[in-house]
């Protein structure tokens, strides 16, 4: 693995840093905090990379590292690339569903769109129901 890592572009090998980083992070909060207070702390994170890279490539980051992290559920690695992607200036849009499973159980899923095209989290999301929180905003 680690070799791998080392014969790819220095640009890679930045995103992958960062994408680790924050989903690590990310999953963290999530364990120990409410999702509101994590959300408020990254709706705060506003800065914008001069440098470009294509929501496909942030997407690839964030999955390629999440497989190393435990936990690393559908809605961290959508929090992660929502955050990543608006830090590369795309305007991301994070989609919360839910679907029934039989008459007590709910299962939910994440997933990230840029331009209503779905760039991370893609597994299924028909199945799904967004939900709105009041604003529209989740």
């Amino acid at each position: 693995m680690i070799g791998r890592l080392l014969k790819l572009p220095a640009q890679d090998r930045a995103l992958l840093t960062s994408a680790g980083l924050l989903v690590l992070s990310i999953r963290a909060a999530l364990w120990v905090l409410p999702y509101r207070i994590v959300r408020q702390w990254l709706n705060r994170r506003r800065e914008i990379s001069v440098n470009a890279c294509t929501c496909s490539r942030i997407a690839w980051a964030i999955s390629a590292v999440s497989r190393y992290i435990p936990g690393a559920t559908c809605l961290t690695q959508a929090l992660a690339g929502e955050v990543l992607l608006r830090t590369y200036g795309h305007e991301p849009s994070l989609h919360i569903g839910v679907a029934k499973i039989n008459s007590r159980a709910l299962e939910a899923h994440a997933w990230i769109e840029v331009q209503g095209k779905i760039i991370l989290g893609d597994a299924g999301t028909e199945r799904f129901t967004p939900l709105r929180a009041p604003g529209g905003v989740i």
